[in-house]
């Protein structure tokens, strides 16, 4: 990767991979976009107002910026999708298709992530394997799923380097998630700084798997770094890192935080989602084909979160 264009700079991966991949390529190098401007990320690099759904508009960036490398990070998560499937899959597949041909016509590499909602209620639940069946409930999932054969389809037919990973739910202190199912575990930390009680939308049992933002950060790079020769798969990657349900962590907090509390306002719609994704993932092939290995978990994960965000709400 030499010249890197981010498309979806503003959400939740996108507002800090911008940051990481310009401390290690140079702000120079690194093109955010967006649908809407955002100063923050124009102070240190390249900025430019860009609807994904526009394939003549990110042709454009892409031949002016003399880009070599994509990352299309433009998705409505789980539980927005389920609210409008239909804009859902216009947006996350439109921004797909663009992506794709973009990559194919001007010999770009292209990373768009998958993700654990890929999965579906029959896929086995404990460590599922990378190559199994794949039947989600949700339109995001759905849209992960089509995604991952596309993108597969542009390698084998046109020879478009396309790679990705299944993301577990992604827990950062920096930007707030944007309606998914795993949400809860980035709100319970915050809650329990600011007000030391959280109502929890999803059930006290189900297992979810999780990533800090520092792993899928470097989980990007290293794999769009990756020796092609190496690579079995492609598209996608299982990832994992951890794998607790609401009862664990809000216990992990109380061990930092005694008087913190939990109750539960079950949202049926995340109810049905969470319960339908795996326990946990086998990330076998990652770790064999490019050499992942997680570096945070979860109470490691607790300590930096409880810090970050306390001085993030002036709460030292």
């Amino acid at each position: 990767m030499k010249r890197i264009l981010i498309v979806g700079a503003g959400g939740q991966i996108g507002s800090e991979l911008t940051v990481y991949l310009r401390s290690i390529y140079g702000g120079h190098n690194v093109v955010a976009t967006d649908m809407r401007e955002c100063k923050a990320l124009g102070e240190d690099g390249p900025f430019e107002v860009l609807n994904a759904l526009d394939a003549t508009a990110m042709a454009s960036v892409v031949a002016r910026h003399h880009v070599d490398t994509i990352f299309n990070l433009v998705a409505l998560l789980s539980a927005v999708g389920e609210r409008n499937p239909q804009m859902a899959w216009q947006v996350n597949m439109g921004a797909l298709n663009n992506s794709l041909e973009v990559a194919r016509q001007h010999h770009c590499a292209l990373f768009t992530p998958s993700s654990i909602g890929a999965f579906g209620p029959t896929s086995p639940k404990d460590k599922t394997p990378q190559d199994t069946i794949m039947q989600p409930t949700t339109i995001y999932g759905v849209c992960k799923v089509t995604g991952e054969l596309l993108s597969n389809y542009y390698h084998h037919k046109f020879g478009v380097d396309t790679r990705s990973v299944r993301f577990p739910g992604i827990i950062s202190n920096v930007t707030l998630p944007g309606g998914g199912t795993t949400d809860y575990a980035v709100e319970i930390y915050y809650e329990a700084i600011r007000s030391g009680r959280f109502t929890c939308p999803v059930p006290s049992d189900v297992y979810m798997d999780m990533i800090y933002m520092p792993d899928a950060l470097r989980a990007c790079v290293e794999l769009m770094e990756a020796d092609p020769a190496k690579l079995v798969h492609r598209n996608s990657f299982n990832l994992a890192s951890m794998s607790f349900t609401p009862e664990i962590i809000c216990a992990e907090i109380k061990k930092r935080l005694p008087d913190f509390t939990m109750d539960y306002d079950i949202d049926p719609v995340k109810k049905e989602i969470a319960e339908s994704w795996p326990n946990s993932l086998d990330d076998t092939c990652a770790r064999e084909e490019w050499g992942w290995k997680p570096e945070w978990d979860l109470s490691r994960m607790t300590d930096d979160m409880l810090a970050h965000i306390r001085t993030k709400l002036g709460k030292n």
